[in-house]
């Protein structure tokens, strides 16, 4: 006869939670195979994202480009200092994508595109969290209808587009913004509908 102790029921929920969490994470490698488009300019959609939100550490900046990579929409939330997880992530950009524009769900194919600016600490390396990101980033754009795009992030360092390698010094969390590019169009108003559970992040669209 063999003695032990089995898992408690919180234990092997925390267990499975944090499985699941982790399979909500896309890597490097992962999201270089999904054929994501490549901005044209990402310098100018930087900078112009950059002035209009002016975010610190932890804020996360959702916009909507047209076929002109000019931006047609744009929010931005703060994140809570949470343990990332993708499927929140994903909650929290469409809860924005659907205030600031309409999907674009009975189209054959998306002819706007989504792409995520994140300003955190650290250096322009990925991490689990950039993964979280970049799951929540893909499944909020197929469920809005609309092209998953770059996700950039945003340090002391300067800009990078994950999984292109290409970046810059400026914009970076420390510089002052930039005038707006002529080449964007004005922001749409947000649009006003029912109220989206925040359970994660405390979003605000600007």
């Amino acid at each position: 006869m063999t003695f032990g102790f089995a898992p408690s029921s919180a234990a092997s929920l925390s267990t499975s939670t944090s499985a699941a969490s982790a399979s909500r994470l896309l890597e490097p490698a992962e999201w270089a195979a999904a054929g994501i488009p490549l901005l044209r300019n990402p310098r100018e959609v930087v900078s112009g994202l950059h002035s209009r939100h002016r975010p610190k550490s932890a804020t996360a900046i959702v916009a909507v480009l047209d076929p002109d990579e000019r931006v047609r929409a744009s929010a931005s939330f703060t994140r809570r200092p949470v343990p990332a997880d993708g499927w929140m992530f994903r909650n929290a950009l469409l809860a924005q994508l659907r205030k600031v524009i309409p999907h674009d769900l009975r189209r054959r194919t998306p002819v706007r595109t989504a792409v995520l600016l994140y300003c955190r600490e650290g250096d322009a390396r990925w991490t689990e969290e950039d993964g979280a990101w970049m799951w929540g980033l893909r499944d909020a754009c197929t469920l809005h209808g609309l092209r998953c795009g770059a996700y950039i992030t945003l340090t002391h360092d300067g800009w990078q587009v994950l999984g292109e390698g290409r970046g810059g010094r400026r914009p970076n969390t420390d510089s002052a913004p930039e005038p707006f590019g002529l080449s964007e169009a004005p922001p749409l108003l947000p649009r006003t509908g029912g109220a989206a559970s925040e359970v994660l992040l405390r979003a605000a669209a600007r």
